[in-house]
């Protein structure tokens, strides 16, 4: 059974037919859709509150043919203390997959080895695969003319600026170095990639592409785009103060983005807060493709499941 709880669980190759269909997808939309998921039902287990993922998720499922469930940890007993164990094998007897947005990576590991479903995360506090996989098909639907999507992205510089410890810079480390891209994590001391994510990326098999800076212009200096995520996700409110205080210089701004190459582009995975990881006129600015990010990750996660889905009855 395959599972995409990482990025590196996809193939170079199963990258490439994700990025091509979710062009043909988006292309699509509306027109004709194929019914990968006709008369199947997935669960979506979310613990953490969500905009843009569970909507595209669940759009995402009914577009393809399937019925999607919508399950808040506190619906189900395993908010109440029943073992992931019983929970898998529960489901696994009902559904056909499982989409899951948690905490800890360890439980959406768990879920996959002890059910018989598909498993794909929706976000944990480990790792973003869906977004990275968005992410980078929103970058090469720009650079690739429609066709060689990952052969667009190699050697493109991505400069990453604020928490370079969170799920979306670890799970950036796994994504450029799969798509041979140049990434530059800039952030105060204290805040550098784990040694977690390292072994990850060794496992994986793939080279490292990415460094660490504690200067922000050093980063951006002949970046093909600038990225930056919230500095206080969930569960860290009682440290955003001092969050906030060390990420300041961080912040991307209009000076920033005149380092980048003159064509960059400005990225945010949202939610944003003006004003605070990125100045209003580069999040709203004409560089910035925040909402082609958010629009994205209904046809990516589209191609995404069919990709999936199509593997596991092979």
């Amino acid at each position: 059974m395959q599972h995409f709880l990482k990025e590196t669980d996809f193939t170079i190759n199963q990258a490439a037919e994700v990025f091509t269909l979710a062009h043909a997808l988006k292309k699509g939309r509306g027109k004709h859709t194929p019914p990968t998921l006709k008369g199947q039902t997935w669960a979506m287990i979310f613990s953490k509150s969500s905009t843009r993922t569970r909507v595209s998720f669940d759009v995402g499922i009914h577009e393809l043919g399937g019925h999607p469930i919508f399950l808040n940890k506190s619906d189900i007993q395993l908010g109440r203390g029943e073992s992931i164990y019983d929970t898998a094998n529960v489901l696994s007897r009902f559904v056909h997959g499982l989409v899951v947005r948690t905490y800890e990576q360890t439980e959406i590991e768990q879920l996959a080895e002890l059910g018989s479903v598909p498993v794909i995360n929706a976000l944990t506090d480990y790792l973003h695969p869906c977004q990275i996989f968005t992410d980078a098909f929103t970058m090469a639907e720009r650079w690739a003319d429609g066709a060689n999507f990952l052969e667009s992205l190699k050697g493109k510089k991505l400069a990453y600026f604020g928490d370079t410890a969170n799920n979306i810079a670890n799970s950036w480390i796994l994504g450029a170095a799969m798509f041979g891209m140049e990434l530059v994590l800039a952030g105060p001391e204290g805040y550098e990639p784990s040694e977690e994510i390292k072994a990850t990326l060794a496992e994986s098999g793939h080279a490292p592409t990415w460094s660490f800076t504690k200067d922000p212009e050093e980063a951006a200096k002949g970046a093909d785009v600038l990225y930056t995520d919230t500095w206080v996700s969930m569960g860290q409110e009682e440290e955003s103060s001092d969050r906030i205080r060390v990420m300041k210089p961080y912040s991307v701004t209009s000076d920033l983005m005149k380092l980048g190459k003159s064509d960059a582009l400005f990225m945010h995975d949202l939610p944003a807060y003006k004003g605070m990881e990125a100045q209003e006129d580069v999040l709203y600015g004409p560089q910035s493709v925040i909402f082609d990010e958010a629009e994205n990750r209904l046809h990516t996660q589209k191609a995404i499941m069919s990709v999936l889905s199509e593997a596991n009855r092979r």
